[in-house]
């Protein structure tokens, strides 16, 4: 199975990457990297989410509900809907647990977007994500927590282990409750590279 990063260089990628830069006033390489570096975080977080029966069930519920693959189909008319920017902040909340200013300091650092860019990209990111994993999941009928891990670590391709891993210490590195500090450490390079400066920059590669 393909990766999801893959999708930026198909079509819905590159319509992504297009409404995502006109929306925002940003830059198509910009955007680019932003996401390149959004996704694979919305991703593992998501995955994360489904390693329990209740989060899997969760997620199940929601591709069944809303989440079938629909907003595929006309993904540049959906962007400029402002209700994808408010289903996608409630995505982000559910997946990152009310941690996601987080991650959109660790996307704005890494690929130089504006904060308020960053987070808005991530809002935008996240439905089409879960579009993408509805889509999937109806054409291959998957309906157990099972079926769903396999289908994300698919998607995730062969670092899901790390993406994982990097989601679980972006949001607390210290394991003191913030990471702010961690973030910023980590987004300029001063963190050890064999810690967590050293999974970013095997996930995201060099600046």
């Amino acid at each position: 199975m393909a990766g999801l990063l893959d999708l930026l260089n198909s079509d819905i990628g590159k319509t992504l990457i297009s409404g995502a830069s006109k929306q925002l006033g940003q830059n198509k390489t910009q955007t680019s990297s932003a996401l390149s570096a959004a996704i694979p975080l919305i991703l593992g977080a998501m995955k994360n989410n489904a390693s329990t029966p209740q989060g899997a069930e969760g997620l199940l519920k929601a591709i069944s509900k809303k989440h079938d693959g629909g907003i595929l189909d006309n993904l540049g008319g959906a962007l400029e809907n402002r209700d994808v920017l408010s289903d996608g902040s409630g995505i982000l909340g559910h997946v990152f647990g009310g941690k996601e200013q987080n991650v959109a300091q660790a996307v704005s650092a890494k690929s130089g977007m504006d904060l308020g860019s960053a987070m808005n990209l991530l809002k935008m990111a996240a439905p089409v994500i879960m579009g993408v994993i509805g889509k999937q999941s109806k054409q291959q009928n998957i309906n157990d927590s099972n079926g769903i891990g396999d289908l994300l670590g698919g998607l995730l391709g062969n670092g899901a282990q790390k993406e994982q891993s990097l989601v679980t210490q972006l949001l607390d590195a210290d394991g003191d409750g913030s990471a702010i500090d961690d973030l910023i450490g980590m987004a300029s390079g001063s963190k050890n590279k064999g810690g967590l400066g050293g999974l970013l920059g095997g996930l995201f590669g060099s600046k």
